[in-house]
């Protein structure tokens, strides 16, 4: 017995002492998606607030252009190259078919399984709708237009939601119509969200594909 109790009283003592060495993490949660605004979807990361990711293991991209791609990419799908939404929109980037032949690519499943040619894809659109909106660009960047600045990578963005024709027209009306995808998006809300990102390193080419990028 006081063999046994001399082993089960050290043993105690170990389990004190190396438990002592240990200090409980501090744990706090971080809010990623804040769904407050009535038009879309407002979120906390990317951001272009260097501070915000001071202990976060994520990088810090500011405006630069891969912070625009993967905002975008988010938004559309997650970030998920295999997403097949309930319309049929294919891809990290949401493309629908047409779309995917206008920049070049004619076998959905290729692309469904090609991160790198989902990427291209993305980039030669938007430097078809850079071309398509170049006289938009050039008008509206840089001014306020019911209550929202206007910029080249917003103006992109509602591109990529609603097509150029229907930028045009949210132009043409002075922002009082706009366009709504089938879930109730708009590119109202698309111009707003992604606005100021840095997309002048994409060149306008109205015949961009994914072999020409």
């Amino acid at each position: 017995m006081i063999k046994k109790w001399y082993f089960y009283t050290g043993l105690g003592l170990i389990i004190a002492f190396l438990s002592s060495g240990f200090k409980p993490f501090n744990l706090e949660t971080t809010p990623w998606f804040l769904i407050d605004e009535q038009d879309g979807s407002h979120y906390l990361f990317p951001s272009e607030k260097q501070n915000d990711y001071t202990n976060l293991n994520i990088p810090f991209t500011g405006n630069f252009f891969i912070g625009f791609k993967e905002a975008i990419g988010y938004r559309e799908s997650e970030s998920k190259y295999k997403k097949i939404n309930s319309l049929g929109y294919l891809g990290k980037y949401q493309f629908g078919i047409e779309t995917l032949k206008a920049v070049g690519v004619h076998n959905s499943s290729a692309f469904l399984n090609s991160p790198e040619m989902q990427e291209k894809a993305f980039v030669a659109l938007l430097a078809q709708n850079k071309w398509e909106l170049k006289k938009e660009i050039e008008k509206y960047s840089g001014t306020l237009l019911n209550g929202i600045y206007v910029t080249e990578s917003g103006i992109l963005a509602a591109a990529h939601l609603g097509g150029p024709g229907s930028v045009k027209k949210y132009f043409k009306n002075k922002g009082k119509r706009y366009f709504r995808d089938a879930y109730g998006t708009s590119i109202q809300s698309y111009m707003k969200a992604f606005g100021g990102y840095d997309t002048s390193f994409i060149v306008a080419d109205s015949n961009a594909t994914i072999k020409s990028i």
